[in-house]
């Protein structure tokens, strides 16, 4: 193939990532994984032949799709790029680059932009719930212009609104899928929770940890990182995600006491390095799994009123909402992004 692929680089959210129509990919997953390891550049730590940023949250595809259910107006499937291994995964999703799909689907025409604001229904086929998206389209056009500001990134944007619903079990099929608040692993207490992205939440404590520590003192700490791999291979097969080893979920957090205000402080590994901030959707974990009685996050976290938590990380705080029913459950939960169109364009995957 010696002809570009039409690509949108944009920001979502705290990530950045390549924005494809799904016509304009090859049919066959193999295939396509295969073009997109070398649109992005993998497996290389530096992506140097590619458009990758050398980090995870720089290496995310988004592939839209007109929808394929009434009640959504979009598919967006995400896929992780790895960075140093042949590998594209569909295991999971992404919020942050969900905060990108209700412009890049206006830009691209598939959905038709109304004067102020414009919402998008967003069919996630990674987990398969809709989620629903507000966009900036001042006289019918994407604004990315605004004075919202998010942790993690410099300056103010557009708002970008964005509420779930369903998420519980996303990918494991159940809330707590091993049926319990807390499974002791390796002789530590984990809350095994998927509220929109699978997560194993452990007290930084129990590591030797203040759980202030920085992304580039956990990233240097080897034995760390192989505790956390043990346990998560465990953990796997009791969230019925079968064997993980090649697999980007669940996510490996640890958590301790807030410092800055927020409802509890965060370190969370995507599965193998240390997140700059936190997802969304593991972000919405968290605060859930600040809600059980019995499991470790429950003790350090200052609950919030009105359903507001700040889940702090490395470089500030995520704040998500969780709309609880009269028994506590979560009915939605939601977010405040933001994005940025970057480039729209042609990619070159092979050689010309």
């Amino acid at each position: 193939m010696t002809a570009g692929i039409r690509c949108l680089w944009m920001r979502g959210g705290t990530s950045k990532g390549a924005y494809f129509l799904k016509d304009d990919l090859p049919a066959d997953p193999a295939a396509r994984d295969a073009l997109l390891l070398r649109v992005m550049g993998s497996p290389d730590p530096r992506q140097i032949d590619g458009i990758g940023g050398a980090d995870p949250l720089t290496s995310k595809v988004a592939v839209l799709s007109p929808s394929s259910r009434p009640d959504a107006d979009v598919d967006y499937l995400f896929l992780q790029v790895f960075v140093d291994k042949p590998l594209v995964s569909d295991a999971q999703g992404c919020g942050n680059i969900l905060a990108g799909v209700g412009p890049a689907a206006i830009e691209r025409g598939l959905v038709a932009a109304e004067d102020g604001e414009t919402p998008v229904r967003i069919h996630l086929l990674n987990t398969g719930e809709v989620a629903v998206a507000r966009i900036q389209t001042p006289g019918g056009h994407v604004s990315y212009r605004g004075a919202t500001m998010i942790d993690g990134v410099p300056g103010g944007h557009a708002a970008v609104p964005l509420m779930f619903t369903n998420t519980a079990g996303s990918m494991c099929g159940a809330l707590l899928p091993s049926g319990r608040a807390v499974d002791v692993i390796d002789g530590v207490d984990c809350t095994l929770i998927d509220n929109g992205m699978p997560c194993v939440v452990m007290r930084a404590s129990d590591f030797g940890l203040t759980g202030q520590e920085s992304r580039e003192e956990l990233e240097a700490d080897a034995g760390l990182k192989a505790r956390l791999e043990a346990i998560r291979l465990q953990a796997g097969p009791l969230m019925a995600l079968g064997e993980v080893a090649e697999k980007s979920v669940p996510k490996m957090t640890l958590v301790s006491a807030p410092v800055t205000g927020g409802a509890i402080s965060t370190r969370s590994f995507i599965p193998h390095r240390c997140h700059a901030t936190i997802g969304v959707f593991a972000a919405v974990s968290v605060a859930t799994a600040c809600l059980l009685p019995e499991g470790p996050a429950q003790a350090l976290a200052v609950r919030p009123e009105g359903g507001r938590f700040r889940i702090e990380h490395p470089t500030g705080a995520a704040e998500v909402f969780l709309d609880l029913g009269p028994g506590g459950e979560v009915r939605a939960a939601g977010t405040l992004r933001t994005a940025r169109k970057l480039f729209d364009g042609l990619v070159f995957p092979v050689d010309v």
